[in-house]
């Protein structure tokens, strides 16, 4: 019973007699074909069809709906269930089993039904891929730290999560809400970290600005003492000139006196000497020390005016005249300090030798000399207490200057040191030190006692640092001096470009040193470049053979690709002429891409052609096989009819031939061969070419190829076996390859020539189709 009768419940019609070997099988079809119905007999199957459709729909048996797919005998029917089809599996079988059918419209009915069905499968499964990328981005984001471009990222994550997240599961809106509301936790700690970090600069910076400032406002005000001490230097000098020349004066008129008072002594007149005596005395003060000559002459005048005292009535009451008389003559005196202050205390000494037995009660001229000593020490008491003032000053100074110093050398601790500034302060604050002045010995002995100290140990600090980069700039250059025997070139220049960077680095060096360390190693870097600079001409000699040696081998591909000899396409010929390039050294940089493409070019050409010859090869091999398997059915043929003996060994041998001539054969294919040669089952060649005809349409069903009309009934009940069974028993699609059909082609026994060489020409038509979607 067929398919058709099993569905519509109909009595099977009774079988056709089996075909004759004179008549082909299609004409006993055509013989025993059923009569066409009436119009009526159409009328009320297609509304039979109709009621079973609505049927099964309403039942859901959706095996019964495919079956109207396939075997409805209306259009209206099979496009009606073609569109209640929504089972993708189904769908696909369906397809498979109407493809190349004559109804044209449940084809793609039912492919755009597929199609609709995969792509919303597809735009399913990409939602749910982007869902699930999206919630994987926040997961990550919550494990990276804060930088620069951590939210911009959470905002596109949550643009992103925001188009999908309806789709999502709710377990997973909730996972990412954590997500989110972490990252954003992170951002806000972040900010809070930031502005406090804001905060600390903030402070830092107005710390340092205000310290800046102080540091100004210190150096002004020390220039400003270093000017006024210059100014008064300047004037110290002046007035020092001018002292000189009063001095000067002073002398010769000391001289022009001493000579009046010896004059006077030569004419006997010791008052007279006396008083010019005195008043060289009087002129004495604020002098300048006098020559050796005038101090002889002076002593001597005294020697004399001495020895002619002694003869006149001598006694201590006139001298203490005198000393009073000196002493009340400095109240008015117009004397520097220093000078009033030697000559107060001169008369001091002297009234002190006097002594107080010689002559009269002296209290009245002790109180009178102490009286006078007093009045003319006023101008030196406020110059010594103002003396005093500054000498102080200057001690609070030197103190400032000290814990400066002092702090500087520990803010440069460690190996983190400015030295270029540390070396700047220790000649700046040496050179403020010496201009504070002048001190109080005895109070700045322990100042200056701390000062070398301390300028001590950073100097010895700073020696050592220069020390340390003497030795690195050493031995950078012998590094550069190495680099002279270097045989690369170009490995060699960027080494001295790094050891210049290097030589950049090193800290600094005392002035003298680091001039002649530089002129060396500059010496030794010209010459490396002057060395990369013969290698060039070279390097480009190099480069032009390279490029000929490339020229060469694109050519022999090309040469090769426009042949079609197997030999010269052989795979050790490719893969020599492919490790030669790939051997070949550096390539002019211009012409290196165009060179690579040009080679790639030949290469792909030859491959190609090999594909082609190995193609050619393979559709031989079969055109061989078919060759073989006729010359195998002519043989079995003969022996079906009974031909006499020698015709038969005669084909055999002919097939023998056939088979032993053939060089490739595909697999399996010899040993078909030789079992079809030897086959003695009994031939029925109705039952052959039927067999070739099922073959026929497996391989037009499986390329998409048309099946004549004679055979289109016979492949439609083929289609509907298959369906059958795929539904009831789980069975798969029929997906043998042309190959083993191919080879099964050649196990079928013999048929008449008539109908085996259509058969093989359809046969090989898809074969062909099959070779061409393949490449």
């Amino acid at each position: 019973m067929s398919f058709f009768s099993r569905l519509f419940r109909k009595a099977p019609s009774p079988p056709a007699a089996p075909a004759s070997a004179s008549q082909p099988a299609s004409s006993a079809k055509v013989a025993n074909a059923p009569p066409k119905p009436g119009a009526a007999d159409r009328a009320l199957a297609a509304a039979a069809e109709e009621n079973a459709l609505q049927v099964a729909l309403d039942a859901g048996d959706m095996q019964a709906v495919a079956r109207l797919v396939v075997a409805g005998a209306s259009t209206k029917v099979r496009q009606a269930a073609a569109q209640a089809i929504e089972d993708a599996d189904l769908l696909r079988q369906l397809i498979r089993e109407v493809r190349g059918g004559n109804d044209k419209s449940v084809y793609k009915v039912l492919t755009s039904k597929r199609d609709l069905l995969v792509e919303k499968a597809r735009k399913h499964e990409q939602l749910q891929a982007e869902i699930a990328a999206a919630a994987a981005d926040f997961e990550r984001h919550t494990q990276r730290p804060y930088d620069i471009s951590y939210k911009p990222l959470l905002d596109q994550f949550e643009t992103r999560w925001e188009a999908v997240a309806a789709e999502a599961e709710a377990a997973l809106r909730e996972k990412v809400e954590q997500c989110i509301d972490r990252s954003r936790e992170t951002i806000a700690a972040h900010l809070r970290e930031a502005a406090a970090q804001a905060s600390r600069e903030l402070a830092a910076t107005q710390a340092a600005t205000e310290a800046q400032q102080l540091r100004q406002q210190q150096l002004q005000a020390e220039a400003a003492v270093a000017a006024e001490q210059e100014r008064a230097l300047d004037e110290q000098r002046r007035a020092q000139a001018e002292q000189q020349q009063v001095e000067q004066q002073a002398v010769r008129q000391l001289g022009e006196m001493i000579r009046k008072a010896r004059g006077a002594l030569s004419d006997g007149s010791t008052a007279r000497a006396a008083v010019v005596r005195r008043a060289i005395e009087q002129q004495l003060v604020g002098a300048p020390p006098l020559p050796a000559n005038l101090v002889g002459q002076l002593q001597l005048l005294d020697k004399q005016l001495e020895e002619l005292k002694d003869w006149k009535l001598f006694s201590v009451t006139p001298k203490r005249a005198e000393l009073i008389e000196a002493m009340e003559l400095l109240i008015d005196a117009t004397l520097d300090p220093l000078p009033l202050a030697e000559r107060i205390k001169s008369l001091q000494e002297q009234w002190r030798t006097l002594g107080k037995g010689a002559g009269e009660n002296d209290e009245a001229d002790q109180q009178r000399f102490k009286d006078a000593t007093q009045k003319a020490y006023q101008p030196c008491r406020a110059y010594f207490a103002a003396q005093a003032l500054i000498l102080q000053e200057n001690l609070q100074r030197r103190d400032a200057l000290l814990a400066k110093l002092t702090a500087f050398e520990a803010e440069q601790h460690g190996e983190q040191a400015d030295w270029r500034l540390v070396a700047n302060m220790l000649r700046e604050t040496k050179a403020a030190w010496r201009l504070i002045t002048p001190v109080d010995p005895r109070a700045g002995r322990p100042q200056q006692e701390a000062f070398v100290a301390l300028t001590a140990r950073l100097k010895d600090r700073l020696d050592t640092e220069y020390a340390r980069n003497l030795e690195q700039k050493a031995a950078l250059i012998e590094r550069a001096r190495a680099l002279l025997g270097s045989d690369d070139s170009r490995q060699a220049i960027d080494a001295i470009k790094s050891l210049q960077q290097s030589w950049r680095a090193v800290g600094p060096v005392p002035r003298e040193a680091d001039q002649r360390l530089w002129e060396e190693f500059r010496q030794h870097c010209d010459a490396v470049f002057q060395k990369r600079q013969q290698a060039s001409v070279v390097y480009a000699a190099e480069l032009d053979h390279n490029k000929m040696q490339a020229i060469d081998l694109c050519e022999q591909l090309e040469k090769m690709a426009a042949s079609d000899a197997p030999e010269l396409l052989a795979r050790t010929t490719l893969e020599e002429l492919r490790s030669a390039f790939e051997t070949l050294g550096e390539l002019p940089p211009a012409d290196a891409r165009e060179l690579r493409k040009r080679f790639d070019r030949g290469l792909d050409r030859c491959q190609a052609s090999v594909a082609r010859q190995q193609a050619r090869d393979v559709e031989q091999a079969w055109s061989d096989l078919f060759e073989a398997a006729n010359h195998v059915r002519a043989y079995r043929l003969g022996v079906a009819r009974h031909l006499e003996t020698e015709q038969i060994d005669r084909l055999k041998a002919a097939a023998e031939a056939s088979i032993a001539a053939g060089q490739r054969w595909p697999k399996n294919a010899v040993q078909a061969l030789k079992e079809a040669l030897v086959s003695e089952r009994s031939d029925e060649l109705a039952q052959n070419d039927a067999a070739l005809r099922m073959l026929c349409i497996r391989a037009e069903i499986l390329t998409d190829q048309p099946t004549p009309p004679e055979d289109q009934a016979l492949r439609r009940e083929y289609q509907l076996q298959r369906l059958v069974q795929r539904m009831g028993q789980g069975g798969k699609a029929d997906d043998t390859p042309l190959d083993t059909l191919a080879i099964e082609w050649v196990g079928i026994g013999p048929v008449e020539s008539a109908a085996y060489q259509p058969l093989l020409q359809r046969f090989r038509r898809c074969r062909e189709q099959g070779s061409s979607r393949a490449r």
